[in-house]
């Protein structure tokens, strides 16, 4: 039977809640300590922490400077509240968010969503200051252009060009990353109440960005080659929705690629029913370029090509594009200016001097084939486990497995956790949160960590 996945701590904010409602805890009574709690009952302190922040947030409890925590007159939300707290339904979400940036040595983090540091850290970005503040100083004091950084501009022309995609600047809008861009594109497109589709699985963040919105969102089933066309054909007539987000290149967390074929039927579809078509390629640095994409067979007609270097520079940077019909580009960089005033030009100015670096595309080079033998090793990691891959990549990096006799991946997940490895369990990836899965993400840098293996056998 499918049931809501959530976390470890999750959990226990709902076991003490019930102890709150039940009148075993009072309002005034004063809760064990986190380490108390800890120690007592076998958790993590992180665990036992993530689990008081959201009986805080609830209104359940309360901090008290040098006393520890209380509770409070606060109540569990009624049923009808828990259906309309959309950042409630969005916790698994948030919980695997907030694991990905805490920085917990400790643990081995399988379900880590970038690169290893290592293999950035030729980038030196610590060398780059200098210039960047001889370039433009007195510009650093200011807001930037609504269409960000123009030099940054011209060179992402040259970039998509590279994947023959025509983009002048004017095309073209810098953003806080990608994830900024599909704010964007979701502020703009849509209201309340309106349908998106999206890949199944697909990225969970942008789960998290469409509940918040009250905007309805409809899973397309992801194939070896790509969305399920046959679906997605009646989703369209069902739902007439506004736009299909989807990655077509290394897509997280499959590591599948559209086929060219699948791509054009995707197009027919697109200019049949209305549809806005959000090509994601935030991995688009850790993939050739060859790869087909969506947008060069469109060139940006009834595409929103959105971009990132979090994955091949820097996360910190912040720093993502948009490219699309130039009246859509000035019209989503009025609304970047009216929700954000302007990106950052400092961090654009940081990144177009690593461009215009000569080895910049030697370090993409390194990088890709550093994940060329890291997939390689952690698809023989995972069968060495017996684990059912979806589908074998060259070069990708995330695997989607599943391990034998491993039904549900949120409980494995929770497992775990409790021996200091964290997974990305199946169900944080599908538009239905409450869908079990047995399936998860790994990224390949760590497959071959002995921790992995040592964590499965005391299980």
């Amino acid at each position: 039977m499918a049931r809501k996945a959530q976390s470890l701590a999750a959990t226990i904010a709902d076991n003490l809640s019930r102890q709150i409602e039940d009148g075993v805890l009072r309002e005034g009574d004063k809760l064990p300590s986190i380490r108390e709690y800890a120690n007592g009952n076998g958790y993590s302190k992180n665990t036992v922490i993530g689990a008081f922040d959201i009986l805080t947030a609830n209104g359940m409890i309360e901090p008290r400077r040098g006393a520890g925590f209380f509770v409070t007159r606060g109540g569990r939300p009624k049923p009808d509240m828990v259906e309309t707290t959309t950042l409630d339904r969005a916790i698994d979400i948030v919980w695997l968010m907030r694991e990905q940036l805490q920085s917990k040595p400790e643990f081995l983090n399988l379900g880590e969503g970038f690169p290893p540091i290592r293999w950035l850290e030729e980038i030196r970005l610590d060398q780059f200051h200098q210039r960047v503040v001889r370039t433009g100083l007195a510009s650093l004091f200011r807001y930037g252009s609504r269409f960000g950084y123009l030099p940054l501009r011209q060179h992402l022309q040259h970039k998509l060009a590279a994947y023959e995609i025509e983009a002048a600047p004017q095309q073209i809008v810098l953003t806080h990353g990608a994830n900024q861009a599909m704010d964007l594109v979701l502020r703009y497109f849509t209201r309340p109440g309106d349908t998106v589709l999206v890949d199944d699985p697909g990225y969970y963040v942008l789960f998290g960005k469409i509940k918040l919105s009250g905007v309805k969102m409809v899973g397309v089933p992801r194939r070896a080659d790509g969305p399920d066309i046959d679906v997605l054909t009646g989703l369209l007539k069902q739902h007439r929705p506004k736009l299909f987000f989807t990655q077509s290149v290394g897509h997280n967390p499959t590591a599948t690629d559209t086929s060219a074929a699948k791509a054009h039927r995707i197009l027919q579809l697109a200019e049949a029913h209305n549809l806005i078509v959000v090509e994601d390629d935030a991995l688009a640095d850790l993939k050739p370029r060859q790869t087909p994409r969506i947008a060069t067979l469109d060139q940006l007609r009834r595409t929103i090509y959105i971009g990132s270097f979090s994955k091949s520079v820097s996360a910190a940077l912040r720093v993502g594009f948009i490219a699309c019909d130039a009246a859509l580009a000035s019209d989503l960089a009025d609304v970047k200016m009216l929700t954000h005033v302007s990106s950052s030009e400092y961090c654009e100015r940081t990144l177009e001097v690593i461009l215009s670096e000569g080895h910049f595309l030697r370090h993409t080079t390194h990088l890709q084939d550093k994940l060329r033998r890291a997939t390689a090793n952690g698809i023989k990691a995972l069968e060495r486990l017996g684990a059912t891959l979806f589908r074998p990549s060259e070069q990708s990096l995330y695997l989607w497995a599943r391990l034998p006799g491993q039904d549900d991946s949120v409980e494995l997940a929770r497992r775990m956790f409790e021996q200091s490895v964290i997974l990305a369990p199946g169900a944080v990836f599908s538009p239905q949160g409450d869908k079990c899965s047995p399936w998860c993400r790994f990224n390949v840098a760590y497959l071959e960590d002995p921790r992995f293996v040592k964590a499965l056998q005391k299980l």
